[in-house]
């Protein structure tokens, strides 16, 4: 047999075990691969076959390393080298930090709070009005807007889409969500792809396998501590096309973690100068509602890369507030 086979693992599986031995093997979001199961079956039964993955998100939440599986990585191009060498969008990046409990600021350095209990303590909720006037206000000042609105549950994308279409602005505002049947929310993303329908809220749903180009408005009405979803969801609105350069990202952030990774970000993206930044792109920015949260968390999170993928138990030694 010759030429380019496409398929699933699933149906790959059959085909390997009844003695198909491609000469080449590529997998596609090669995160999915875990430490044991289908994909792992598949390529321990090819192992005479070279092999390689391709994926934006390498990190796994399970902390399963999949070079184990395929080796370090042979090339690796960043978010943040795509950015400065103009093949995605810029951000204009907004954390919306105005929640902060200043108390629980004061008293941190004297508790050894794990980040769980200390996200639970320094964050005040959001409310989905708050979030709708800030995305109203980007709304107006962005040509052709086209936004997604990722929510934290089925139960919130429903209820901050009735929120949203309360707004004459939105007045077709849906939700896309799993608890959907396939054939409606097949529906929907073609409303949404075509224009009809310029903004959805969602869950999880559009995380992979979604490229629509004209989103230049994204906004995280959600903590996700997995920097791949995370990843995953940035990318929906960082592919370029005509007329697009940059996009809006609006984040209500309630987790050290996120605001650890926008800092990270941030740093990547200022860079040391080595790789080339094409003269005609201007820049992405990440900005602070709030300055002196900026400058607060810079001097708490020095270790911003590890601090991204901590677990809840995780400790961090502040330094002393001092009384004013």
């Amino acid at each position: 047999m010759s030429g380019l086979t496409c398929a699933t693992v699933a149906s790959a599986l059959p085909a390997v075990r009844f003695g198909y031995r491609p000469s080449l093997v590529m997998i596609d979001e090669v995160h999915h691969l875990g430490a044991s199961g289908q994909y792992d079956e598949l390529l321990l039964t090819l192992e005479r076959s070279r092999q390689f993955g391709v994926t934006a998100t390498p990190w796994r939440g399970d902390a399963h390393d999949i070079t184990e599986q395929l080796g370090p990585p042979s090339f690796n191009f960043g978010i943040e080298e795509g950015m400065r060498r103009g093949y995605l969008a810029q951000v204009d990046y907004k954390l919306f930090v105005d929640d902060i409990d200043w108390d629980t600021v004061k008293q941190a350095s004297a508790h050894s709070y794990g980040l769980a209990e200390l996200n639970a303590r320094l964050f005040l909720p959001q409310r989905d009005e708050a979030i709708r006037d800030q995305l109203g206000t980007v709304w107006a000042s962005t040509a052709k807007p086209r936004a997604i609105v990722f929510c934290r549950t089925v139960e919130h994308a429903e209820r901050l889409a009735d929120v949203l279409r309360r707004t004459p602005l939105w007045s077709d505002a849906l939700a896309l969500h799993a608890g959907l049947p396939k054939r409606e929310r097949q529906k929907r993303l073609l409303a949404f792809r075509s224009g009809e329908v310029p903004i959805l809220t969602a869950v999880d749903i559009l995380n992979e396998g979604v490229d629509v180009p004209d989103v230049n408005i994204l906004c995280f009405a959600r903590v996700t501590h997995s920097r791949r979803i995370f990843v995953q969801q940035l990318g929906r609105g960082l592919r370029l096309r005509e007329g697009k350069d940059r996009v809006v990202v609006l984040d209500f952030v309630s987790d050290l973690r996120r605001i650890a990774a926008a800092l990270n970000l941030k740093r990547s993206l200022e860079g040391d100068g080595e790789i080339e930044t094409l003269a005609h792109i201007m820049p992405s920015s990440i900005d602070f509602s709030d300055q002196r949260v900026a400058t607060l968390m810079d001097e708490w999170i020095k270790d911003a890369a590890s601090l991204e993928t901590a677990y809840d138990e995780y400790r961090l030694q502040f330094p002393a507030i001092p009384n004013s």
